[in-house]
């Protein structure tokens, strides 16, 4: 989660992307972003946070891979299935690197990571 909020910030030090502490309101004007696995258990866990999510805007779906290979049927089944609820769905692919970094910050050192972050940064803003 951590990484994907540094691949979403750009380097603005925290200004354009941020977790929120649980609980927490989302500042106005923001873009709602919801972070799983690729795995039946995060796209269940995406469905039950959908389902309180109440008069908010609607959340984009950052789906990142959790292996080299394409996800289950049944999860690829729930998260098309929620799509209406979701304001879009952004793809991060499985980067095996992410294993073994310390951090965000030695993550995005990697020119695959900030690949991907640049495209997912441009899928969200719809550029």
């Amino acid at each position: 989660m951590a990484t994907v909020a540094h691949m979403l910030d750009g380097g603005a030090d925290g200004a354009r992307a941020r977790v929120l502490a649980p609980g927490e309101g989302i500042p106005y004007g923001a873009a709602p972003v919801l972070v799983a696995d690729t795995t039946v258990y995060g796209a269940t866990c995406v469905e039950e946070i959908l389902l309180r999510w109440g008069p908010l805007p609607r959340p984009w779906l950052v789906w990142v891979a959790d292996a080299p290979a394409r996800p289950v049927q049944d999860a690829r089944f729930l998260v098309r299935a929620l799509e209406g609820r979701l304001a879009g769905v952004a793809r991060v692919p499985y980067l095996p690197v992410l294993r073994a970094v310390k951090g965000p910050d030695e993550a995005l050192k990697h020119k695959h990571v900030q690949v991907a972050a640049e495209k997912l940064r441009r899928t969200i803003e719809g550029k």
